[in-house]
């Protein structure tokens, strides 16, 4: 009688699936995703990390646990396996629990091109503002979830860290998307995080170092200058003072910024003070 019990819920799944499919106003995809997609799936699903702990996240797991109706037979019994082969990496990423509202109101409000009115907290100020915003953009950058906006009033396009929004309003006015604005172009013109400081650097980097700075691209325009000694020198156009600032006081002695003179003498303070610290 159990055996019979068991039978039936194992397979109750499949039946419907098979009732469903025959239901004559209701067609379902003929989708067979092939291993290198499923694969391709599971490079996304690592993204899962910024919603941790929110409904967001539990729908994610939900959706991944229905591949295997659509799977190839004899795939379904591999994605098990697969999920082990992708280690998800959260210790730097931010905490979305009871975000999940103002997510969703976002994601609306770029769908319909609506304004919004949010409260949120200033973080070089520590003050909360309320102001109206155009969302434009999600993206994600190391484990944190932002927004481009346009802030309605300036009509000036800023980043806004999605934590921060402390309230969010959708309004009853509609705006345009910015034709003259490009999400990615933006964000590859960047150094880091901030985009509307452009700079033009030019840094020393140590033979001992070289190799790391030669196997990435630092910028989307840059040139490496190779040095007798092994040493090499990066000349890049980016934006961020203080990202591009932080990012060579992080290799000490190992870089050297030779251009510009404000970002060197920045540095030479920023280490005249950490020298008085450690006195």
């Amino acid at each position: 009688m159990k055996i019979k019990s068991v039978w039936k819920r194992k397979n109750a799944g499949n039946l419907r699936l098979r009732n469903l499919k025959k239901l004559p106003n209701i067609k379902l995809p003929d989708i067979n995703l092939s291993l290198p997609e499923i694969i391709s799936l599971y490079f996304l699903k690592g993204e899962e990390r910024l919603y941790k702990g929110t409904d967001i996240g539990k729908h994610i797991n939900s959706a991944f646990n229905k591949i295997g109706v659509f799977a190839p037979n004899g795939l379904a019994d591999k994605i098990d396996k697969i999920k082990t082969l992708f280690i998800p990496f959260s210790k730097f990423a931010k905490d979305y629990s009871g975000k999940e509202k103002i997510i969703e109101s976002l994601t609306e409000a770029m769908l319909q091109k609506k304004t919004c009115h949010v409260k949120y907290h200033s973080f070089s100020d520590n003050k909360i503002k309320e102001f109206k915003i155009d969302p434009l953009n999600f993206f994600e950058r190391k484990g944190g979830l932002y927004i481009f906006a346009r802030i309605t009033r300036f009509g000036d396009i800023r980043m806004m860290a999605v934590e921060r929004i402390q309230t969010m309003e959708l309004t009853n006015d509609y705006f345009e998307y910015p034709d003259d604005f490009d999400p990615e172009e933006a964000l590859s013109s960047a150094f880091d995080i901030i985009y509307d400081d452009p700079i033009e650097a030019k840094i020393w980097f140590s033979a001992a170092q070289a190799r790391y700075v030669k196997e990435r691209q630092w910028a989307k325009e840059q040139k490496i200058k190779e040095q007798k000694d092994g040493s090499i020198i990066l000349e890049m156009k980016t934006s961020g003072f203080w990202d591009v600032k932080k990012w060579a006081l992080s290799f000490g002695a190992e870089a050297e910024v030779l251009e510009p003179k404000e970002l060197r003498e920045a540095i030479g303070n920023e280490i005249k003070k950490v020298m008085g610290v450690y006195k």
